[in-house]
């Protein structure tokens, strides 16, 4: 069989092999240790489930407008108008997840030759997508000294007449990097020179800040830029509703329309009383959202406090998301316990998986091949048994 030229420029995922092996590792009866869930442990709020229930039983179980329904749609808005920005309900659509939206916004916006600028780390897909749309990456690298905040003058540097795409992610998976309101002004002072190209604010985070750190919008610094901004949001992380797949794009109507036009050919609407439950998720009790800050919170500077701790380990602060990214360069000129080389932060993950039963996510497919992701979106057992597997088996190389 042949397949589409453009699978080859398609990287396989990251943890597919690292999950792989970690679940014949489980059927032989292991005790893996898991750090790498991109979703938060909590259950999603018990007024959201009570909506969608009610929902399957009212009879929301056929076909939507493909852009979500009107309720949800006016939901969207206001909660934007309460954060001060004003939209159109025709100036937003919901998909089946932030991903989706992401995917189809490039699929809109770029042909061959076009290039989209990322600052690395950035979350592994966005890279595949712009391929996968035919367009070329052009990633902006970003220094664990500087906080992983993208410098306006390598910013500059990497726009080109080819640039139809930008992206940008604060709070930040991986690196957990916040934008202040300083650095964003700096980066949407770099935009303004370049009037072509559109901005994709993926803010799926933007309720996990810490620390008196606050979460900054684009739009908040830079009003100006609305026109040619897409805001992409969901309900994965904050409402923990991550296999239930609601997220959605706000930005300009052409691109809206366009968005929606591919999403008609492809999924439709997203799940009738899945956007039922975002809409209470929104309207509903914000408490829950709160104690899960809490609680991510407190992991948080335990991870971080004993990453710091390792042989061989620096580790930022992160002030937003709920990742820790640890530098473990040091560690990569190492030889293992049995004499052979380690040489690459993969071959650092196999290790911690083959010989400790932990799974942690190389940086390699991040963008930064010397770190190494771990997520403390779970429990403070698992996280302590993580924690301290990787300490004894950094102390051995």
């Amino acid at each position: 069989m042949k397949l589409a030229d453009r699978l080859s420029t398609v990287a396989p995922s990251a943890t597919l092999a690292l999950t792989q092996k970690a679940q014949e590792m489980r059927a032989t009866g292991r005790d893996v240790v898991s750090l790498t869930a991109g979703e938060p442990d909590f259950p999603p709020a018990p007024h959201i489930l009570e909506a969608i229930n009610r929902a399957l039983h009212d009879g929301y179980t056929r076909y939507t407008p493909v852009t979500g329904l009107p309720a949800l749609r006016r939901g969207i808005v206001e909660h934007f108008e309460a954060a001060g920005r004003s939209y159109g309900d025709d100036q937003v659509v919901a998909s089946s997840g932030a991903k989706q939206t992401i995917f189809n916004a490039a699929l809109a916006l770029l042909n061959p030759g076009d290039e989209a600028v990322i600052p690395a780390p950035y979350w592994l897909s966005y890279s595949d997508i712009v391929r996968i749309a035919g367009g070329t990456p052009v990633t902006v690298t970003t220094q664990q000294a500087e906080d992983f905040i993208a410098q306006p003058e390598a910013l500059q540097a990497a726009f080109t007449d080819k640039t139809r795409l930008f992206i940008i992610n604060s709070p930040s998976n991986p690196s957990g990097a916040v934008y202040s309101r300083a650095q964003m002004s700096a980066v949407a002072d770099v935009l303004r020179r370049w009037p072509n190209v559109v901005i994709v604010a993926d803010e799926i985070y933007d309720n996990f800040v810490y620390e008196g750190s606050e979460f900054v919008s684009i739009l908040d610094v830079a009003p100006d830029l609305k026109e040619r901004t897409l805001i992409v949001n969901g309900c994965s992380k904050t409402y923990a509703m991550t296999g239930l797949r609601l997220g959605w794009g706000v930005g300009p109507t052409p691109l809206i329309k366009a968005i929606a036009k591919l999403q008609g050919q492809s999924t439709s609407n997203a799940s009738a009383p899945i956007q039922l439950g975002g809409l209470a998720a929104l309207k509903g009790d914000q408490a829950p959202v709160r104690a899960m800050l809490s609680a991510f919170d407190a992991r948080r500077q335990v991870v971080v406090q004993r990453l710091r701790q390792m042989s061989g380990v620096t580790c930022f602060d992160p002030k937003g998301a709920f990742y820790a990214f640890p530098r473990v360069a040091d560690l990569l000129s190492r030889t293992l316990p049995d004499g052979r080389a380690l040489g690459s932060v993969d071959a650092l993950c196999r290790y911690l998986l083959e010989q400790y039963a932990v799974v942690t996510v190389p940086g390699t497919p991040f963008g930064a091949p010397d770190h190494l992701r771990l997520s403390y979106a779970t429990d403070e057992a698992t996280l302590d048994k993580g924690l301290t597997r990787m300490s004894e088996a950094f102390a051995r190389l």
